[in-house]
C-alpha cells in the first residue's frame, strides 16, 4: 500500500465519520422538532399562575369601576347631594 494510497484511505474515512455525525444530528433534529413544537404549543395554550393573577385583578377592577358608577348613578336617582 503507498503512502497516497494510505493517505487516501484515512481522508475517506474522516470524511464518512465526518458525514456520519452530521447525519447522525440531522436525525436527533428531525426526530425531537415535533417534541420541541409540542412544548411550544402547550406554552401558548395554557396561562401561568401570573399571568391569570394579572387577569383576575384586571377584572375585578373593571367590576369596581362598574360598581362604582352604579353607585353614583343610584345616588344621583335618588337626589343626593354627597355623590
Amino acid at each position: 500500500m503507498g503512502p497516497f494510497l494510505m493517505c487516501r484511505s484515512v481522508f475517506s474515512l474522516l470524511v464518512l465519520m465526518a458525514l456520519s455525525a452530521c447525519i447522525a444530528k440531522t436525525a436527533v433534529d428531525v426526530v425531537t422538532l415535533p417534541v420541541k413544537a409540542g412544548a411550544q404549543v402547550v406554552d401558548w395554550s395554557t396561562t401561568s399562575q401570573d399571568e391569570a393573577d394579572r387577569n383576575r385583578g384586571r377584572e375585578m377592577r373593571k367590576q369596581e369601576e362598574k360598581d362604582r358608577k352604579e353607585a353614583r348613578k343610584a345616588c344621583k336617582r335618588e337626589g343626593r347631594k354627597d355623590c
